[in-house]
């Protein structure tokens, strides 16, 4: 069994991620979601879909990276691509 690195759980089923040359224990995804993945700049909300980035900043969508000032289309596009207005 391993420790989760967010809750501290000893749990039969963890699993380990391994990214930017880390190893982390995890019991659930929710965890891992916790630790690893990117808060959107506008909203905090945390960005577990495609999301889109922006000059180096993180959004959960592009409703939001509007407000965040970002709304060229050489700025912003959806993780396909294409322009999503």
């Amino acid at each position: 069994m391993a420790v989760c690195d967010v809750c501290g759980n000893d749990y039969r089923l963890s699993f380990e991620v391994h990214a930017a040359g880390a190893v982390h224990t995890f019991d659930s995804f929710e965890c891992a979601i916790h630790l690893m993945a990117p808060v959107c700049e506008h909203c905090g909300c945390k960005v577990i879909g495609h999301g889109m980035e922006a000059d180096g900043h993180f959004f959960c969508c592009a409703s939001c990276a509007r407000h965040a000032g970002l709304d060229s289309a050489a700025e912003l596009s959806d993780h396909a691509g294409v322009d999503p207005s």
